[in-house]
């Protein structure tokens, strides 16, 4: 009996204790990070990011200007500092910023300082915009890298500039090469883009 009153005793102080709110809710996401490349058609650049893993959002817009709320018109007449550019939502748990940039240097030519393959023009000039230091580093870091895989013999000038801020392109722009196909793969064919990619990167680009 003594033992039953024990036990019913020790039961009624467990109810009694504080329960750790922290311990009872789910783990909160993990925070994401963005970055934002420009590399020439921004079309072209943004299916091989919308394919890796650790994306979880990718929009295509304008960036490296000044003046507000900027659209196709205005940076395809060449007048402003603004570049085709993409901005890249991710989960930094599962995919890195050093990650982002060798997916990237695989949709350019870092070699050509005019635009990129047959867009030429600012606004198609290739750039890593950095957010902070340690971007900056990882970006200049990954550059040097590349300069010395020898898989160009020509000089890596695409720039690292710091980021300014980024406008979405208008809605025909986003996930163009899924709103029309055809005309997207006979672009990409035609501006020699792809045939560069492969002759570069083989199937690994």
């Amino acid at each position: 009996m003594k033992g039953i009153l024990a036990l019913a005793l020790l039961l009624s102080a467990l109810i009694a204790l504080p329960v750790d709110s922290s311990r009872a809710q789910t783990s909160s996401p993990s925070p994401t990070k963005s970055a934002i490349f420009a590399g020439g058609c921004f079309w072209c650049i943004q299916p091989a990011f919308d394919k890796a893993k650790g994306v979880i959002k990718t929009v295509v817009g304008y960036s490296g200007g000044t003046e507000s709320n900027p659209t196709y018109e205005l940076v395809s007449s060449e007048k402003t500092g603004y570049r085709e550019a993409i901005e890249i939502t991710y989960d930094p748990t599962k995919i890195s910023f050093d990650q982002l940039l060798d997916i990237y240097w695989r949709q350019i030519d870092p070699t050509q300082a005019d635009g990129q393959f047959t867009d030429i023009g600012p606004s198609y000039r290739a750039a890593i915009f950095y957010k902070d230091y340690e971007e900056k580093r990882i970006a200049e870091t990954s550059k040097e890298k590349l300069a010395r895989s020898g898989k160009f013999d020509k000089p890596i000038v695409t720039e690292i500039l710091p980021a300014m801020k980024f406008y979405p392109a208008e809605a025909y722009h986003q996930k163009y090469y899924r709103q029309n196909p055809e005309h997207f793969e006979a672009f990409e064919k035609g501006s020699g883009r792809v045939s560069f990619e492969k002759k570069k990167w083989g199937e690994d680009r």
